[in-house]
């Protein structure tokens, strides 16, 4: 009789763990109806400015918005701006701040914490006390304050976010290396004349890097909520840019509609502002699926 495998064992028992939790479910088929929608962004939404495409339409310039119609599905917002298209294209805006700002941030935060962690010294006590200096002041305010440095703009954004997040990744992955450094499977690899770099790579950082997954899935989400703050205050991309915090940020007059009335232009913050709350929702729920399989304190519940 041929015995399966111990990693792909596991590996089942992994997927078995996160799949048997309903929030994991809600949160993949949110993730993956977003990911449909930012891959189908041309056809559900063709772009009316081939070489602008997250320009978003409009017709007019009236400040007040528009009531959902034929000729737009979830009406119109200040400026006459197509809601329907720039929900759409905002689904890429959000993919393209989340996926830009965790993978930099993790890949530079990664690596000095796992060099700092493994050789520690005065580069370990160099770069701790650099973090212990940005951990001084929040994270707002510091990306707030770069942006304002470098000029608004959603790229900007980006990098400043990138410049503020990479500081998370290095406590959270040296902590791990600290624990892994001196186990006897590195000292084993060390007296086989292993190369540091391979002991690093093939035995500490798979060792160590699921509490950065876990930590990445859930800045997914919050990065975003970041740059759309961000957006709204006026920091972030130009007025009808397709980015769904800039939106709310054209609906800002028209929260509350008129005294006989107050619920009259709810489609121009519930629906930019549900996709946020969905989109991050999202994110989270697959974060705390995570804990769930890799945490050794949870895992064999």
């Amino acid at each position: 009789m041929k015995t399966e495998h111990p990693k792909l064992r596991e590996f089942k028992f992994t997927l078995y763990r996160i799949f048997k939790n309903p929030a994991a479910i809600i949160g993949f088929s949110l993730l993956i109806f977003f990911t449909v929608v930012a891959l189908a962004a041309p056809y559900l939404a063709p772009p009316k400015y081939a070489h602008a495409p997250y320009r978003m339409p409009h017709k007019g310039f009236s400040p007040t918005p528009k009531a959902p119609s034929e000729k737009n599905i979830f009406g119109t917002t200040s400026g006459q701006y197509d809601i329907y298209y720039g929900v759409v294209w905002g689904t890429r805006t959000a993919f393209k701040i989340g996926l830009w700002v965790v993978c930099v941030a993790g890949v530079i935060g990664i690596a000095l914490g796992v060099i700092a962690g493994y050789y520690g010294g005065w580069f370990d006590e160099i770069l701790m006390r650099l973090v212990d200096i940005m951990w001084s002041v929040p994270l707002l305010v510091m990306a707030m304050t770069i942006v304002v440095a470098f000029g608004r703009g959603l790229n900007n954004i980006i990098i400043a976010l990138i410049l503020v997040e990479w500081r998370w990744y290095v406590r959270v992955i040296r902590s791990e290396v600290l624990k892994l450094r001196d186990q006897d499977f590195v000292q084993a690899a060390r007296l086989m004349g292993v190369s540091d770099f391979k002991i690093m790579w093939r035995h500490i950082l798979p060792n160590s890097i699921y509490p950065v997954l876990i930590m990445a899935s859930m800045d997914m989400g919050s990065m975003v909520i970041t740059a759309s703050f961000m957006s709204f205050v006026g920091l972030g991309a130009p007025k009808g840019f397709a980015d769904w915090g800039q939106m709310v940020a054209l609906a800002r007059n028209y929260i509350v509609g008129p005294p006989d009335d107050p619920l009259r232009y709810w489609y121009t913050v519930v629906i930019p502002g549900g996709c946020i709350i969905l989109f991050v929702l999202a994110w989270n729920l697959i974060g705390d699926a995570l804990r769930d399989a890799f945490d050794p304190k949870l895992r064999r519940r």
